[in-house]
């Protein structure tokens, strides 16, 4: 493999002993040298290919710690239902009108990205997407990916009739009559959807049922789409057998297009430990990192659970008894497994908590918990994460996409303390950033611009106290990602030795307002020391 220099850069290394640079090189997969532009050349050698960043920020490959990579590549072939373009239940039945007039008649029609919070109607119902189409069963799938609208063919589909019963972690929303609106909630959609694996009450079930080969095309060609934002690993929160065996059979044909870290859902526990595996396992292209456990529902969607009550009477949910969660944690941590818990609501947290520390006194001294979302933590709870090396895994998207809605249905008080980073900087910890695509854009910049930012989509503030700097959210969407998933000796700073993933920004991020951040892509992306994306 050829060496690779980049000079004319401002290089931000994320490496504590070398923070800035000139000029890094690198060669045969790997990091050369970091450091003044001639001495990089010097290490390069004659004959290296030298690539002039033009004044640009050069910084590590980014790291989202929570992407549904396999997720976002169905997506990005479906029915965009995202705000704004789809603002209202009349948008979404005239989205879903055009395509099923180029759909045969039987098959089904997905969307994804609904956000009925914005609806002026609130949430649709399968009536009004029968004014779509009744030619084609119909599912949207809500922006959380919680949640999805059917319309009667879909129910018809699958034999569901007015009588079903709610399962154990979700729910069948119905009319004052006692009829079914179509909506399901949470764990109901493994009722509804030809789904290729049975999750049980262990998270919702987006694991639709699509041929393998199918899904792997999708795969791989959103690989573009994740190398022009300078994505150069991904983790996977929520694998079952689906989605391992798409990666599986990228990376056997080499086009797997990012690093890919998964971690399989709690359901799968006692089948991996009865093989005796437990993540970190496999190699620096495809590995398992930690197992997923969901505690509450969705912030988005209404069913994340608080102390108190929030927006239209929302109460919350849960996927496990709190007894039932501690248990389940504690079994995976004790099979050496690093845990995950998706959790939003205080009330939540504290069950969260509990299992926490359940896993910690059997994990040993470097555990590193994870708190998906961590939307609502409390100080005490906070400070308690501290103590036990909580890793929060936040989406500040969120708070730009939905923070006005959050103002509304939780008040000030509590919207703004959502995802406190602030705070827990202060408090010790090492909170990371990530996008929670196909949830919200994966585009890294967008997620860093967010977190500076603290201004929702309307331009008000959403908890600007708690706002980290550009460095600060930098190193949370490179290094401390790379710490969350325990590749922090291979990946995450431009360090010579390390891997060669590289972005080169297509701006000095340093000169811009947090205005500007957002609209910033990668120039130029290096993976494993091969450029795999540059400008036209």
């Amino acid at each position: 493999m050829p060496t690779t220099v980049i000079t004319g850069g401002k290089v931000i290394t994320m490496d504590p002993a070398n923070p800035a640079a000139e000029a890094v090189a690198a060669r045969d997969g790997r990091i050369l040298a970091v450091g003044r532009e001639q001495d990089v050349l010097a290490a390069a050698g004659p004959g290296a290919e030298v690539v002039d960043a033009g004044g640009r920020s050069v910084v590590p490959g980014f790291i989202d710690p929570h992407n549904h990579l396999l997720s976002t590549a169905e997506t990005l072939v479906a029915v965009d239902a995202r705000y704004p373009a789809v603002g209202s239940a009349a948008d979404l039945v005239a989205a879903v009108a055009a395509e099923a007039a180029r759909t045969p008649a039987g098959q089904w029609i997905r969307a994804y990205g609904m956000d009925d919070a914005k609806f002026p109607g609130g949430r649709p119902t399968r009536r009004q997407l029968d004014e779509a189409t009744t030619d084609h069963p119909v599912i949207v799938y809500h922006v959380s990916g919680h949640h999805a609208v059917v319309n009667s063919a879909a129910l018809a589909w699958r034999g569901i009739g007015e009588d079903v019963a709610d399962p154990a972690g979700g729910s069948f929303v119905r009319d004052e009559g006692g009829r079914l609106t179509g909506m399901v909630l949470d764990s109901a959609m493994e009722l509804l959807l030809p789904v290729a694996v049975d999750i049980g009450c262990h998270g919702p079930n987006f694991h639709v049922d699509l041929p393998q080969e199918q899904l792997r095309s999708w795969l791989e060609m959103a690989g573009d789409t994740y190398l022009r934002a300078g994505v150069t690993t991904v983790c996977d929160p929520q694998v079952s057998r689906r989605e391992l065996l798409v990666y599986r059979s990228a990376w056997k044909a080499g086009t797997l297009p990012v690093r890919t870290v998964v971690m399989p859902l709690s359901h799968m526990l006692d089948e991996l430990s009865s093989i005796g595996l437990a993540g970190p396992f496999g190699d620096d292209r495809l590995r398992f990192g930690a197992m997923k456990f969901y505690c509450d529902g969705t912030l988005l969607g209404g069913t994340a659970m608080f102390e108190e009550p929030y927006g239209e009477g929302f109460t919350g949910s849960l996927y496990h008894r709190p007894d039932e969660l501690t248990d389940l944690v504690r079994r995976a941590a004790a099979a050496g497994w690093q845990i995950g818990i998706h959790t939003q609501g205080d009330r939540a947290m504290g069950y969260s908590l509990d299992a926490v520390k359940a896993a910690v006194a059997v994990s040993g001294d470097d555990a590193r918990p994870r708190i998906e979302h961590c939307g609502h933590p409390t100080p005490a709870q906070v400070r308690d994460f501290a103590a036990l090396g909580v890793i929060p895994v936040n989406q500040p998207n969120f708070l730009h996409d939905s923070g006005t809605d959050f103002v509304r249905r939780l008040g000030d008080k509590r919207a703004h303390r959502l995802q406190p980073m602030r705070e827990e900087i202060d408090a010790g910890l090492r909170p990371v950033l990530s996008s929670d695509s196909f949830v919200s854009s994966l585009r890294p910049m967008e997620t860093v611009a967010n977190a500076v930012r603290r201004r929702t989509r309307e331009g008000g503030p959403i908890g600007a106290e708690q706002a980290i700097t550009l460095e600060e959210a930098l190193r949370a969407h490179t290094l401390d990602a790379a710490y969350a998933l325990r590749m922090e000796d291979r990946i995450g700073s431009l360090t010579p030795g390390k891997l060669a993933d590289v972005a080169v920004l297509d701006a000095d991020v340093r000169s811009l307002p947090a205005e500007a951040l957002a609209g910033v892509d990668a120039w130029l992306t290096m993976l494993d020391g091969r450029v795999v994306h540059r400008p036209a």
